[in-house]
């Protein structure tokens, strides 16, 4: 199920009639293939200019969070400097919404930040997603922790970190995704730059029956 979705860590395709990544990280090709890309923050296994560039073209939108505003990557990007892109950046506040029209999608940035860690505070507003792809809500987490605005998200798909250290750890995840009550739960964010391989699954044996759990790494 959900062939049309790629994970790696927090890098997240999601293909149909358009092509939308979430953090593209560790890409192995270039591809050029990007309609939309998401940016959830500045950490570099979320931010990876590199992997941007793979699969950024001439008419990429880039959104990200406005307390990126002044970062020369993606300056450089939508000013179209040598060897990059000429991307359309669109730069968000937690709690705005946006359509896109031309992908016929339309999306809200939510709040993402650690409530008992340092490691994502509040106040940088960063970011996850909640994003409407061809009649599926998707909510991509971002970095968080449990925090109010994560537990009155409304999706079908919930992508939720669940490695522990930076993020919630797969018990907190599962009591978000119990809490939110999307049809399917996916794990993200484990078995790589935090947590085990095992995490997943840990995860997934944790949700209430009437959510199914998808592993996708």
């Amino acid at each position: 199920m959900f062939e049309n979705i790629s994970i790696f860590h927090s890098s997240i395709k999601i293909k149909g009639k358009h092509t939308f990544y979430f953090d593209p990280y560790k890409i192995n090709e270039e591809s050029h293939d990007a309609d939309v890309i998401f940016i959830t923050h500045s950490h570099s296994d979320h931010f990876s200019p590199e992997d941007i560039l793979k699969v950024a073209n001439d008419d990429t939108i880039i959104v990200a969070p406005q307390s990126m505003s002044e970062n020369s990557v993606l300056i450089d990007i939508w000013n179209g400097a040598p060897n990059t892109p000429v991307a359309n950046v669109i730069f968000v506040n937690p709690n705005q919404g946006f359509a896109l029209s031309q992908f016929d999608t339309e999306f809200t940035a939510i709040p993402a930040y650690n409530t008992n860690k340092q490691f994502h505070p509040k106040a940088n507003n960063w970011l996850g997603y909640i994003v409407s792809i061809e009649g599926t809500t998707y909510y991509v987490a971002g970095d968080t922790d449990i925090t109010e605005e994560a537990k009155n998200v409304k999706c079908d798909v919930a992508l939720i970190p669940c490695g522990g250290t930076y993020t919630m750890d797969y018990k907190e995840a599962a009591e978000l995704a119990n809490t939110i009550k999307p049809k399917y739960a996916i794990p993200t964010h484990y078995g790589s730059v935090a947590g085990s391989p095992e995490d997943g699954q840990r995860f997934i044996d944790l949700l209430n029956p009437e959510i199914e759990g998808i592993i996708k790494i």
